[in-house]
């Protein structure tokens, strides 16, 4: 335990020996000192400005509506559940409306919410209608709604609490609140002692709520667990869902989710009790964490869509909102975070808001730069990373994530050594993400699909090798905790980016290694992406490596010739049950390529190989009665009955299509002549052409020194 945590675990003994906290409303995102600065700066700055009219005309809205809080009854998506998320999101817009305007009928709508809720709260028992495998929630269908109503629902009440009687607030509080607390530590306990990002929305809410109705015990188990012995709890999360470089176990994705009761519960915590110094814990890894969020999305601002993620998720989101505006104006005033905040559009209507609002209006912006770099995994940075590459404008960028971290708990795929491409502001070998319609009813009322498991947690599912038609670790997620994958060589030059990586637990017996490189080359303006996956076991396997892709299939060698008149599955399990098998061909000489139009570029992918292998085109769909499997293509590089192979591959972005002139420039190639001329146990020897210059691309496996020559 460093000095830091100790001088924290110091401070809670201390603080938690008082009785009481000083109770000042509102005290959360909001201050009471700075309300009058908000009120000037509300009419004074124009990203606050915009925001506080949302918040205004959304308030306004609401107060014109009738007071709905129906009994619990349907699943995410339903009309219940819609109902209550409404609720607390208006809760809190009228709460911000109340301070900012000082109009007391924002506070009494707000009042006569929370009493409606407090008068019902008792009477509900588990949700009908709650998640298989989940602990059911009170108002919704999983206990996790719950938390998250609650830490947007104590915001609010944080807000109004000077504007309501004293008997209002004690019926409140002992009605709803109190009653929230012991549903959340006692019937929701195996959740709150949890590592978990389910345990941190709870711990949030309860943690919250203890300060904001002055409540020191339920803080006190919010940070340290129900036993209050610190093995659980809001710090216990802090050190072990986090890397030291910030990022989240479970992926991008659920660290955009996690990240704003991490955050949220910061910002009270600093508010109500600075003395604990609480941004400043394992050097400041909450700022990292937000940092590292920002650092996972591309161009677009869209999160790369590695385990359980929803694609089409950006920072715009509002726990980005929350998290840049906290992280600038709280942690550390990092003025790239300011072009962010530009680009989200919008601030919290806060203390954080209006500095940041502030600080862009005088101009202090500096533009946000996507950097290459190694991220690690794992609480002390051990457990693999992600390797990321860019090259080139945030117009017209080249990005490469090579995934070879821990499984991510139950959110996580497996897909040891994976690969994503992105490039002229679209995925090129993209990543399928989850297989569920998030809040569309119809669809498993919203939740994760079958095809989650069949399909998108497969290992045939991604970018990556599979062994004998079977995914990691036999599709066993326990299993596949215990293990990571590991860093064995990363570093970023000018012309060269490279990554490699082993995993050697996934199969047994069988020893993977992924070397990436970005490789810029005079003779062309877009670097080439090169990927050598090497596999070796002592005994025999079936290995195919795809490459899902988008785009349309222009040209290939040896010249594709699809089934015309029937399609079957390409296996029967592990995924392969859904995939269908377009075409198959043996590949001669070892080599190929195929070319790929996608948004008006062309991408040619050449491939050589160690041992013979066939390749084959795939597309998604196979066994899904309920159609709810997206569109997916692929072509696949497979080798059966070999023990070693070595899978060598070149991705040349080129060319371009005008649909409008009808016109097409560099379509063809400039890349020939792939060999693998040696593979041996501790190098690996290959070649190829560029406009007939020939490249000697060599690495040497157990020389760091001397990792990748190039002649």
């Amino acid at each position: 335990m460093n000095y830091l945590k100790k001088l924290v675990w110091a401070l809670i003994c201390l603080f938690f020996s008082l009785s009481s906290f000083s109770q000042e409303h509102p005290s959360i995102m909001l201050s009471k000192q700075n309300i009058g600065a908000l009120r000037k700066g509300v009419q004074t700055y124009a990203l606050l400005k915009k925001s506080w009219k949302k918040i205004k005309s959304d308030a306004d809205k609401a107060i014109l509506e009738a007071i709905e809080v129906p009994v619990p009854k349907e699943a995410g998506g339903g009309k219940s559940h819609e109902q209550h998320k409404k609720n607390y999101s208006t809760m809190l817009s009228c709460g911000i409306a109340y301070q900012i305007s000082g109009d007391q009928k924002y506070a009494a709508y707000v009042e006569q919410m929370l009493l409606k809720y407090a008068a019902e709260y008792e009477k509900w028992p588990l949700h009908p209608k709650r998640k298989e495998g989940h602990q059911g929630g009170r108002i919704f269908w999983q206990s996790l709604n719950d938390f998250v109503w609650q830490v947007y629902t104590i915001q609010s009440y944080d807000l109004v609490h000077d504007a309501l009687s004293a008997s209002n607030r004690k019926t409140i509080e002992s009605k709803l609140f109190e009653p929230i607390l012991k549903f959340f530590t006692v019937d929701c306990a195996g959740t709150f002692d949890k590592i978990h990002n389910h345990a941190t929305w709870d711990v949030a809410a309860v943690g919250m709520t203890g300060y904001v109705i002055n409540k020191p015990e339920y803080v006190q188990m919010a940070l340290k667990g129900s036993a209050k012995d610190g093995k659980t709890g809001y710090l216990a999360q802090v050190d072990q869902l986090f890397s030291p470089d910030g990022y989240y176990t479970e992926g991008p994705y659920y660290q955009r989710y996690a990240l704003l009761p991490f955050i949220l519960f910061a910002k009270t915590i600093n508010n109500y009790q600075p003395e604990l110094k609480i941004f400043q814990y394992r050097d400041q890894l909450l700022a990292k964490a937000i940092q590292t969020s920002l650092q996972l999305t591309y161009t677009d601002g869209t999160f790369f869509p590695i385990n359980d993620a929803i694609k089409g998720k950006t920072y715009e989101s509002s726990e980005l909102v929350y998290g840049v505006d906290i992280a600038y104006a709280d942690i550390n005033a990092s003025p790239d975070l300011l072009d962010i905040a530009a680009k989200q559009g919008e601030v919290v209507v806060s203390d954080a808001g209006l500095k940041i609002a502030k600080d862009l209006s005088e101009g202090r912006s500096k533009p946000f730069s996507y950097q290459s770099q190694l991220i690690k995994d794992g609480a002390s940075g051990k457990e693999g990373g992600l390797g990321i590459f860019r090259s080139g404008s945030n117009e017209d960028q080249q990005a490469v994530v090579l995934k070879a971290a821990s499984q991510g708990m139950g959110h996580g795929h497996f897909d040891r050594l994976n690969l994503l491409y992105y490039d002229n502001g679209v995925e090129i070998f993209p990543d399928y993400g989850s297989a569920r319609f998030i809040n569309i009813e119809s669809k498993k009322g919203g939740d994760y699909l079958p095809e989650n498991k069949t399909w998108a947690k497969q290992t045939i599912a991604h970018n990556t090798l599979t062994v004998d038609q079977t995914s990691n670790f036999k599709a066993n997620a326990d299993l596949a905790q215990q293990t990571a994958a590991s860093v064995s060589y990363f570093k970023i030059d000018k012309d060269l980016q490279i990554f490699s990586a082993d995993e050697n637990h996934a199969y047994p017996g069988v020893r993977m290694n992924r070397t990436t490189a970005l490789l810029k080359v005079k003779e062309l303006q877009k670097p080439l992406l090169i990927d050598v996956f090497r596999v070796n076991s002592d005994k025999a396997h079936q290995y195919d490596l795809p490459f899902w892709y988008k785009g349309h299939l222009v040209d290939a060698s040896p010249k594709i010739k699809g089934f015309t008149d029937q399609l079957k599955p390409l296996g029967s399990k592990y995924g392969y049950e859904h995939i269908w098998l377009n075409a198959e061909q043996a590949v001669p000489g070892k080599s190929g390529y195929l070319s790929i139009l996608n948004n008006k570029r062309f991408y040619t992918v050449h491939f050589a190989a160690d041992a013979p292998l066939s390749l084959k085109l795939l597309s998604l769909g196979a066994n899904d009665p309920d159609l709810s499997l997206l569109e997916s293509k692929a072509f696949m590089l497979s080798s059966t009955d070999s023990k070693d192979q070595l899978f060598f591959s070149i991705t040349e972005t080129h060319g371009q299509t005008n649909p409008v002139n009808e016109t097409t420039t560099g379509a063809s190639s400039q890349v020939t002549d792939l060999q693998v001329t040696a593979n041996h146990p501790d190098r690996a020897s290959l070649s190829f052409k560029v406009k007939g210059k020939t490249y000697q691309y060599q690495i040497n496996y157990n020389n760091k020194e001397n990792f990748i020559k190039i002649n």
